[in-house]
């Protein structure tokens, strides 16, 4: 079982999710323990859970050898710019080229 780390925060910085940083949401071990970058964040209509997913790696999400369950504070210390997805809105995605790349936003198709 993977265990969340406190996040820290500066004295100026709010927490920018609305779930509290233990939320459980979905991961990859590429990015959990290899340090892959996360390239596609999915906010689920069903069930609120964010999936944090690599580079062309969404195809992996349903691996069940691949997929962790970690909290949501751990993501956003793992990778601070997951912050400027924070308000995504639920059954939208948001996808960059590349770390360090604008987000660009666009609801899930219906089959995802």
């Amino acid at each position: 079982m993977t265990y969340a780390r406190a996040v820290p925060q500066p004295a100026d910085r709010r927490w920018p999710f609305e779930d509290p940083p233990n939320t459980a949401c979905f991961t990859t071990v590429g990015v959990l323990w290899h340090g892959v970058p996360v390239g596609l964040v999915t906010h689920d209509e069903d069930d609120g859970a964010f999936q944090f997913l690599p580079f062309g790696g969404a195809a992996n999400r349903d691996d069940p050898d691949e997929c962790r369950l970690v909290g949501l504070g751990e993501m956003l210390s793992q990778d601070p710019t997951l912050a400027e997805v924070a308000d995504l809105p639920l059954g939208w995605c948001a996808m960059r080229e590349a770390p360090g790349q604008p987000w660009r936003r666009e609801p899930l198709a219906p089959d995802e």
